[in-house]
């Protein structure tokens, strides 16, 4: 790190140092000289000496000066610096008050650098300043607010560790303000009254923070406002109908508070309103009339709320909408052909409510649909389902998990979704085999069957699915060999795929990102390379072909009857973070060469036949005595483990212990490691209706 950082310090010198060679343009004032020479010497590595080799500041990379005056002797230009644009450097050190100094700056970008320590008093006195940014560093204290910078327009220090109560007092003398972004930082307390004073505001970003209370009067005043983003806060209580008042709204996202109460019904004065984002908050009762009307908005959420009373949208008045997110509300009634009308509508989520019946036949006039998640929504007729669905040409994402409940997988193999990329439809008990048609779904990215009472065999097409790289099939009832066809899955062999992700930005697992203290959402995209095969009733050998998957991340082919040797080759697995071989009819040794599996972090080889030697190295020396446990004469460095009891349990039926319960990806059963020394926190929530729960019955998984 410190080599690249020096290097990169090394050419911006060197940059500098090249314009300035016989350079005939003016030079900088002396005072701005010794300002920006200030500024230097609070960089590490060293480099300030260097750079203030040049005496011609106005010659470096960065730096914008513009003529002021003449000197006395008319042989030199006096020139005075603007701007300060330095933004994605790579700087390190603090940011030295001395650049107080530069009094005719109008631009100050010291943006997404490794800055830290506290923001100097005195910069936020430069009276011409215009545009200050300060964003992505790690810079920490508290910012005194009620500063007078009257010219200022633009304020950016989102990203930084900056802490305390805020001040609105910038707004009494910044009339000219137009945007402030203060997200990612760790502001508490209420959001103060005094924003309103801003009259020229029109993008107010005060997400990732932990406000709390309810929202000040005066923010409704702001009629140039656009964009409003609060997201990710505690911001409590009723949302007041005043919003409505913010004629130029187009962007408003209050998502992840603790908001309460009713929808106002104030949205008919939004003429202007495209984007509304209220999900996961403490919403109730219907939905408000004026926003199921709404001529303008393209993209609504309102996810993980308690709204209720049914879905009813007027979508020859909505004739924009194209993203509607009702995810884990508690709607009821069926799903409704009016949706139908929207013809617009790519993005529709409307998982885990308390729908029923069937999906609607109109449902195939959907054109533009892509991306559709209806589980937990006491889905009926599969069959009729996906005969409807396949109609939807643009369909790339279906989830259907958690419906259909002990019904027939169809395998009508007129049944075409060519476009698909990710497929769902796990934990509701289906029976049969795995279907045909799934053969045709050459774009498939993600596949998750698993909790389902499919049996037979796993065909051998599969292999033949190029960009496969998620396959998940566990706890059915799936016997027979595995087939040697999937150890010739590209995606797992290569990954030299440019893998589109169909989710359209919304989540299907959410993991808190602890840079951000804030909650990201990972798409498909993102998903480890896995192949889960766990709780069947396959037989026959692992094949040594397996070790030719040199991209997959998780292996899972626990509690199966598999038999024979742990092949060699696996450790050829070069990117495996999860290898579970537990519970089958494994003999013979630990391959020794399994330690250079250097990214492996769970792994368990537990109640087999194994003996021999427990390897050492690597990574073997983090595995607990648990992942070896249950193998006659296994030895580890200094005694032989003791063979544990068997532990009662089934060959090819889904567990019904806590301890073989799964975290769940939009219901998918998913494990995987971590490189080690990085800590990867995965928080599973319903914060969406993607996610899919898991009850204490076989057929359904816990709730997480």
């Amino acid at each position: 790190m410190a080599i690249r950082d020096t290097a990169a310090f090394t050419f911006l010198v060197s940059c500098f140092l090249a314009q300035s060679v016989g350079s005939l343009s003016p030079i900088c004032n002396s005072n701005d000289l010794r300002a920006l020479q200030g500024f230097l010497e609070g960089l590490e590595s060293g480099i300030g000496d260097f750079f203030s080799s040049s005496s011609d500041c106005c010659s470096w990379e960065g730096v914008t000066c513009e003529a002021s005056a003449l000197a006395a002797n008319h042989s030199n230009i006096s020139s005075r610096v603007v701007s300060l644009e330095l933004g994605n450097r790579r700087l390190q050190g603090v940011v030295s008050k001395s650049l107080a100094g530069l009094d005719q700056l109008r631009t100050l970008n010291l943006s997404r650098n490794f800055f830290k320590g506290s923001l100097p008093v005195e910069l936020l006195c430069l009276e011409k300043l215009e545009v200050l940014d300060l964003s992505s560093n790690d810079l920490s204290g508290s910012v005194p607010l009620d500063i007078h910078i009257p010219s200022l327009r633009y304020l950016d220090i989102s990203g930084n560790l900056f802490y305390g109560s805020l001040d609105a007092g910038i707004c009494k003398t910044a009339k000219q303000l137009q945007v402030i972004n203060l997200s990612i930082n760790k502001y508490t307390g209420r959001i103060p009254v005094g924003f309103g004073n801003c009259s020229s505001l029109e993008h107010l970003f005060l997400g990732s923070n932990f406000f709390t209370g309810n929202l000040p009067e005066d923010l409704f005043q702001l009629s140039k406002l656009s964009h409003l983003d609060l997201r990710d806060n505690k911001l409590s209580g009723a949302l007041s109908s005043g919003f409505g008042n913010l004629s130029n709204l187009a962007k408003m996202v209050i998502s992840i508070n603790e908001f309460s109460g009713n929808l106002p019904d104030a949205f008919q004065n939004l003429g202007n309103l495209q984007q509304f984002s209220a999900s996961s908050n403490k919403f109730v009762g219907p939905l408000p009339a004026s926003l199921t009307n709404s001529s303008t908005i393209f993209q609504l959420q309102l996810g993980n709320n308690s709204l209720s009373g049914p879905i009813d949208f007027n979508c020859s008045a909505m004739v924009r909408l194209t993203s509607l997110d009702l995810g884990s509300n508690q709607f009821n009634g069926t799903i409704l052909e009016s949706l139908s009308s929207c013809q617009q509508l790519s993005v529709l989520n409307l998982a885990r409510n308390n729908l029923q019946g069937q999906v609607p036949n109109q449902f195939s006039k959907l054109g533009s649909l892509s991306h559709l998640s209806l589980s937990n929504t006491s889905l009926q007729n599969i069959s009729a389902a996906l005969v409807v669905l396949q109609q939807c040409k643009k369909l790339t994402t279906l989830i259907l998990s958690i419906n259909f409940q002990a019904e027939v997988m169809p395998l009508d193999s007129n049944l075409q979704f060519r476009n698909l990329k990710a497929l769902v439809i796990a934990n509701c008990g289906l029976t049969g085999l795995i279907p045909p048609w799934l053969s045709g779904c050459t774009n498939l990215q993600l596949l998750d069957l698993s909790w389902n009472h499919l049996s037979g065999t796993i065909p051998v097409w599969f292999g033949n699915l190029k960009t496969l790289f998620y396959l998940d099939l566990s706890d059915n009832f799936l016997s027979g060999e595995i087939p040697k066809d999937l150890t010739k899955l590209e995606s797992f062999i290569y990954r030299n795929l440019s893998l589109e992700d169909p989710s359209q930005g919304l989540a299907f697992f959410i993991k808190r990102n602890i840079s951000a203290r804030g909650l990201q959402y990972n798409q498909i995209s993102s998903f480890p390379p896995s192949l889960d095969l766990s709780n069947n009733m396959l037989v026959g050998p692992i094949w040594p072909e397996f070790g030719n998957m040199k991209t997959l991340h998780v292996l899972n082919l626990k509690k199966n009857n598999l038999s024979g040797y742990i092949p060699v080759s696996l450790s050829e697995m070069t990117n495996l973070e999860t290898l579970d071989l537990s519970y089958n009819n494994l003999w013979g040794t630990i391959p020794p060469s399994l330690v250079k599996l250097s990214f492996l972090s769970k792994f368990s080889v537990a109640h087999n036949q194994l003996s021999g030697t427990i390897p050492s190295g690597g990574q073997f020396h983090t595995f607990p005595e648990s992942s070896f446990e249950g193998n006659r004469g296994l030895c580890g460095l200094l005694s032989c483990l003791p063979e544990s009891p068997e532990v009662p349990g089934r060959r090819g039926t889904p567990i019904e212990s806590p301890e073989g319960a799964k975290e769940s990806i939009i219901g998918l059963p998913f494990g995987f490691g971590a490189v080690v020394g990085f800590v990867v926190v995965v928080t599973i929530s319903f914060m969406s209706g993607w996610l899919l729960p898991k009850t204490e019955t076989r057929n359904c998984r816990r709730n997480l």
